[in-house]
Formats: structure tokens, sequence, C-alpha cells
């Protein structure tokens, strides 16, 4: 990397990657060794996807496959997790900005682009398979680390209800999902709301992204305002038949939080990122709270609270 002694490490994410800031030239140097594909490659093509459509996200400086980095532009440090922790009064503006860039965002018909190899990349479908192997993967951690017996009933049970609640998602895979959508991965630069952490990014379901976004575990709302985004949504997509497009959200919603307990519990025990234990409660409050939305997952709620009567009721 570019005279290393400019560069300054910062605050990563939950992935493999390591960041390093050069100030003078206004860069963010993205190093990785594993998964370099995704975190270098990937990333580059998404973003490329994202420009192309004029949606805000970091040009590519410079590049060095062999050498597991690429250079990309700088947006800062101000986050709009950031804005919207110091904001008392306005967060639902700000909320209706963010519903604003998420409908541009789903507007992207481009699938196709080349990345900085000049290989060509397609986005992939975000299958059921895929959402179902994600779903595994809390029985493969979560459960594991805190079942003490049953611990194959359980996952036996918990398949079946994964797979039946896959069943019933009513939107097919037609629309540009980021996958990670959330406020501390929209970033506020030059006036403009620009995104980050791209690499993940599927052609999936229409509801993924605005669950993400609302179902934060790492910024917590109340209720109240998580009624108001969401209807602001509906608002602006009027041709959604809001039943179907609702069961949905919220199938995601509580998909996309078994999820994230599965990672945070994965990062705290397999790479020693102890810090995520202390979000895993809040995502168990979201999973309750939509649990008791609908009717369909009432089977899904009888063998969680069986399991994890600390957490759902």
């Amino acid at each position: 990397m570019k005279n290393s002694k400019d560069l300054q490490k910062i605050k990563g994410d939950a992935s493999f990657r390591t960041f390093y800031r050069n100030k003078k030239r206004k860069s963010i140097f993205a190093y990785a060794k594993k998964e370099k594909k995704k975190n270098l490659l990937i990333y580059d093509a998404v973003n490329k996807i994202l420009i192309k459509n004029r949606i805000l996200a970091p040009n590519l400086i410079s590049h060095n496959y062999k050498k597991n980095f690429i250079e990309i532009e700088d947006f800062g440090n101000t986050s709009l997790f950031r804005v919207l922790k110091n904001e008392k009064n306005n967060k639902y503006l700000f909320f209706k900005k963010i519903i604003n860039l998420l409908n541009k965002l789903q507007s992207i018909k481009t699938k196709k682009i080349k990345n900085f190899l000049n290989q060509n990349y397609k986005l992939e479908l975000y299958k059921n398979k895929i959402l179902h192997s994600e779903a595994k993967l809390f029985s493969d951690w979560y459960v594991e680390k805190k079942l003490n017996k049953n611990k194959h009933l359980f996952k036996k049970k918990f398949k079946n209800e994964i797979n039946k609640l896959l069943s019933k998602l009513n939107n097919k895979n037609v629309t540009f999902v980021h996958r990670d959508f959330h406020v501390s991965n929209l970033m506020y630069f030059k006036n403009q709301i620009g995104l980050i952490d791209n690499q993940d990014a599927l052609i999936g379901n229409q509801a993924y992204d605005l669950a993400s976004l609302i179902d934060d575990v790492r910024f917590k709302t109340d209720n109240r305002l998580k009624e108001k985004v969401f209807n602001y949504y509906i608002k602006t997509n009027k041709k959604i038949n809001l039943k179907k497009f609702k069961e949905d959200f919220e199938i995601l919603s509580i998909l996309r939080n078994l999820k994230i307990i599965r990672i945070f519990t994965r990062l705290a025990f397999r790479d020693d990122k102890k810090k995520y234990i202390q979000l895993i409660p809040h995502a168990w409050e979201m999973i309750d709270y939509r649990l008791k939305q609908n009717k369909i997952f009432k089977d899904l709620k009888l063998l969680l609270k069986k399991n994890f009567p600390e957490f759902v009721d």
C-alpha cells in the first residue's frame, strides 16, 4: 500500500476486512486476505452498479489484487447512525430521505458489470436456499452455545418452521437488495447520502431492505417511528399489495434478525469480538415483536418460547 506511514487504521466492521485512512489522498484502503473475491472484486463491481445508477458509492482510486487491497473514495466519519443519535426531533425527516434513497436503489435494473480486473460480474438471486442456509446457521452457532438439551429436536422443528415461512413469501426476487441496508452503512457526505458495505448485494425480495432499515439491531427505534417509516414507504409505492408485502416484511425481519444473532454469536466466540453479545437481546426483542404481528408465526413462536423463554413471551 502506498506510503504506509501516511495510513491510519480505522474501525472496521463485522467482516474480514481491515481499513486504513490516508488523509493526504482523501482515500480509504480496504485490505482483505480472507474472502478476497467478495470484499474486493464484488465490492468494486456493486459500487460500479450503484454509481452507474447515480447512487453515491465509493469510487475506486487504485487496486492491487495480488497484494489484497483496493483504494476507494473516503466518505468521512459521519454515518446516518451518528447523525440520528444526535437528532432528537427530526428522525422521521431523515428516515423519509432514506426511504427516498431506497426507492431509487430498488429501481436499479443493471445486473451485470465489469470489475476492476475487467471480469464480468452478475448479481445473483437471493434464493430461498440462501435464506434457509442463513437461518440454519442460527442453529449451528447460537443454539449450540445456548441450549443444553434437546438440541437435535429443536433443530429439526426449527428447520421445518423456516421452510414453512419461506413457502409463504409472496414477492418474487426481482429487486436490487443491498442486504445490509441500515443507518450505519449510510454516510452523510457532501449533503448527500452515500452507501457503503455494498458487497453482499443480490436480486431479491422488495421487502428485505426495508426490514433491515426499520428493524435495525444497532439503532433502536420505538414502534411508533417504525410504523411511520413503514407507512411512508407504502405511500411512495402505491402499486404494492399491502397485505402480501407486510407479510413478507415480517417474515424477512424475523429471518434477518435470527441471522444477525448467529453472526454476532460467531463474532463473539470465534473472533473474540465480545462487544456483539450486548446487541443480541435487542435482536430478540424485534423477533418477539414481529412474531406477535401475524398468526402465521404461531408455531415458530411456541418453539422459540419453549426453548428461549427469557426472550420470547
